[in-house]
């Protein structure tokens, strides 16, 4: 089986990662590329480096690559170490320098030193890091203005059937390897495995703890880890769904666990910095603002559900809505939760001068499950395209503009809906 560094930078599955990194290469500004762990950070920063000297004809002398996860830089301990590294490397360096530094977050005070290689025009560069609130905080300051931003996410549908395909030169059916998404989600390093049984779950439950404990308990100094997991399988197991500090509160209440809405809420933002939830807020499209309240949440990838709690069929309306999800991120969108009146639209997702309104459904059997997801689209009164997605294999009929789709053909196709 090929190496994941190897299947990645061969096939370069993922086009529209690097495209977007193009016009920003060797001009003054640092390229952050973000993600959760084991999303396929590294192995981009690869495709980078080879695009570099395959396109642009930088010689390996003039390339340093920082590894915070390999043994080799453990020294590189702050921003002075790091300092003399780069400056020792590049003190004879002629032409085009380049420094690519994986999971910057565990350099204490980087940002001094890098902000040092960018005023003194020392080399391009280009870093990697797994905690969002480190680098926006710390970004904000120093580099204020003289950064841009690349979050990668786990691999999509399509990508998936990518990897796979050439990791086993198996051509399964569509339906076959979205069973297996489903179960396993979209991390790159699953395709080092066959996918299926015990193998793949002690992969997903290894990620998620060492997520778990590198990037919270360990940064944040966490006294109750049992209460952090408890959280962690309260919102693996209601991904898709309206939730509340104070709900999670009464649910730990509810098991003998004391834990108050405040910290319940402090646990969720070191959730959502180590990207393993995002929340997305409720926009009031009659009132044309964001709620304040009852946002929901989906997970920054759906396999660690099945690493943690282990997969369950009586949630698929809410995996599949996190799939969903997650495919529009990866094609650029920002999302909201839309409310009008008493109905809900699952996702608004906006881009430039495009909006797109989508219902996500497992199936559409009964009458007033196809009422429920059509009208909630019928009380939008604008003009942008409206689409509801199932799981459905015959097409129920359009209504009022409002178009249906079958999720696999929406995850593998990326069609234009015009307006």
């Amino acid at each position: 089986m090929m190496s994941i560094h190897n299947t990645f930078e061969t096939l370069n599955p993922r086009p529209d990662y690097i495209n977007r990194v193009l016009p920003f290469i060797d001009k003054p500004v640092i390229k952050v590329i973000t993600g959760m762990r084991r999303s396929g950070k590294s192995s981009f920063l690869h495709l980078i480096r080879k695009h570099l000297q395959s396109k642009h004809k930088v010689p390996d002398k003039n390339i340093l690559y920082v590894d915070k996860e390999s043994l080799e830089f453990d020294a590189i301990r702050n921003y002075s170490d790091l300092n003399k590294l780069v400056l020792d490397k590049f003190k004879k360096c002629s032409g085009k320098c380049v420094v690519l530094i994986d999971e910057i977050q565990e350099i204490h005070d980087w940002e001094k030193a890098v902000a040092s290689f960018l005023k003194n025009k020392i080399a391009d560069i280009y870093i990697t890091g797994s905690n969002a609130r480190l680098l926006a905080s710390e970004l904000a300051t120093l580099l204020s203005g003289r950064y841009v931003e690349f979050p990668i996410y786990p691999l999509t549908f399509s990508e998936f059937r990518t990897f796979r395909q050439k990791a086993t030169g198996r051509t399964d059916t569509i339906e076959y390897d979205f069973s297996i998404f489903m179960k396993y989600g979209g991390l790159p390093g699953l395709h080092h495995f066959e996918l299926t049984g015990n193998t793949i779950e002690q992969y997903l439950n290894s990620v998620i703890n060492t997520i778990l404990f590198k990037d919270i308990i360990q940064r944040h100094s966490i006294r109750e880890p049992s209460q952090l997991e408890n959280i962690t399988r309260f919102m693996m197991d209601n991904c898709g769904n309206i939730t509340s500090a104070r709900r999670i509160s009464d649910y730990l209440k509810s098991q003998k666990f004391s834990f108050a809405p405040d910290r319940v809420q402090a646990y969720l933002g070191y959730l959502e910095q180590a990207f393993l939830i995002k929340k997305v807020r409720r926009y009031d499209l009659k009132g044309l603002r964001h709620l304040e309240s009852l946002d929901k949440y989906y997970l920054g990838d759906i396999g660690l559900r099945h690493g943690l709690i282990g997969y369950r069929d009586s949630g698929i309306s809410g995996v599949l809505e996190n799939i969903v999800y997650l495919e529009l991120l990866s094609r650029g969108y920002s999302i909201s939760i839309g409310k009008q009146d008493t109905f809900e639209i699952d996702f608004i997702a906006s881009k430039q001068n495009e909006r797109l309104y989508i219902q996500v459904a497992y199936l559409l059997a009964a009458e007033k499950t196809i009422e429920r997801e059509f009208r909630s689209l019928e009380m939008i009164k604008d003009n942008y395209p409206k689409i509801v997605l199932s799981m459905d294999t015959l097409q129920p009929e359009d209504r009022k503009g409002i178009k249906w789709m079958n999720i696999l053909s929406f995850l593998t196709e990326k069609p234009v809906f015009q307006s």
